[in-house]
Formats: C-alpha cells, structure tokens, sequence
C-alpha cells in the first residue's frame, strides 16, 4: 500500500537531492492522506472518523509545504504544474 523510494539518492546529481527528497517526502504525505482517509471511511465510530479526517487534512498541509518547497527549487516543475493547471481548466471550460 505504501509506496517504496524509487530512486537511489547516491546515484545522483547533488544539484538534484533536494529536489527528490521533497518529491519522495510529497509521496509519504499522499500515502497517509489516502491511509487515514481509507481508515475513516471503514470506522462507524464518528469520534476516531473525525480524528482520522483530522489527521488526514493536516497530512495535506504537509503536502503543500513540500510542493511549495519544490517549486522553489524547480522551475521546469512549476511551469508544468501550471501547463497542467491550464490544460484541466481548458479542457472542463
């Protein structure tokens, strides 16, 4: 269920670490949203639901902050975030 780092750190570009650590740091936080969200839909219990939404909601500020860290060392990802951005608001009018 969760997902494994897929790239060997040694064997990079040390002008690229930091750049993977965040995205690998980005799949850890989409994992745990996923997770606690799962873990909350199969609870009846509306005390430990809310918890888990809770929990999962702040895993998406994490999110952010990561993404936010990227696109400040990533041009060439920000550009295509906003490419992809503009192809979805094109696409649904």
């Amino acid at each position: 269920m969760l997902s494994a780092i897929p790239v060997k750190i040694e064997g990079m570009k040390k002008e690229d670490i930091d750049k993977e650590v965040l995205r690998v740091g980005m799949m850890a936080e989409l994992d745990a949203v996923s997770l606690y969200e799962q873990l909350a839909a199969m609870t009846k219990n509306s005390g430990i639901k809310k918890i888990f939404l809770d929990i999962a909601k702040e895993e998406k500020t994490h999110m952010g902050e990561f993404q936010a860290l990227l696109l400040s060392l990533d041009p060439e990802q920000k550009k295509e975030l906003e490419n992809g951005r503009s192809e979805v608001a094109e696409k649904l009018g």
